[in-house]
């Protein structure tokens, strides 16, 4: 079972371009997209058919909310699995109960110089995760949508 929410449903939703659907995103104060998608995830794992465990990944912003959701969640996460986005906060990694499976590319600067700090927290926490750097791949490595950063082999390991 999957669920993918769009955070644009409170602004009539994605209106099918990406340029119109940042603007919109923009607009949304961060915090309430973070709870629509936290209020997301408890109803997908109290669901009659769900068997209580969920996961969750994302990309770039989405990988983001990967690592908060995986603080927010605590117990109620089974694993997260970002894709280049920013990690939590060291003071809140202790929160982090799932286990955490980072993606990213080591050519894309801004994140993986914030990694070994995140990787520090996790490990003090004895949070359960996995980093993968993938040599040669940048930002956005995995989204074949746009040929000057997908990297085929990278995101087919990943």
């Amino acid at each position: 079972m999957a669920f993918a929410p769009d955070v644009l449903t409170s602004v009539g939703g994605y209106p099918g371009d990406d340029y119109l659907g940042g603007q919109l995103f923009r607009e949304l104060d961060p915090e309430k997209r973070l709870e629509d998608i936290l209020a997301c995830s408890l109803w997908l794992k109290n669901r009659d058919d769900c068997t209580g465990k969920i996961g969750i990944t994302g990309f770039c912003y989405g990988g983001s909310v990967s690592n908060q959701i995986a603080v927010r969640l605590g117990n109620d996460l089974a694993t997260a699995v970002p894709f280049y986005g920013s990690g939590a906060g060291a003071a809140d990694v202790p929160n982090i109960r799932a286990a955490v499976l980072v993606q990213h590319g080591a050519l894309d600067t801004r994140l993986i110089n914030s990694w070994p700090a995140y990787e520090t927290a996790l490990r003090a926490n004895n949070v359960n995760y996995e980093g993968r750097i993938y040599n040669n791949a940048m930002h956005g490595f995995f989204n074949d949508a746009t040929p000057e950063r997908y990297d085929e082999a990278a995101a087919t390991e990943a």
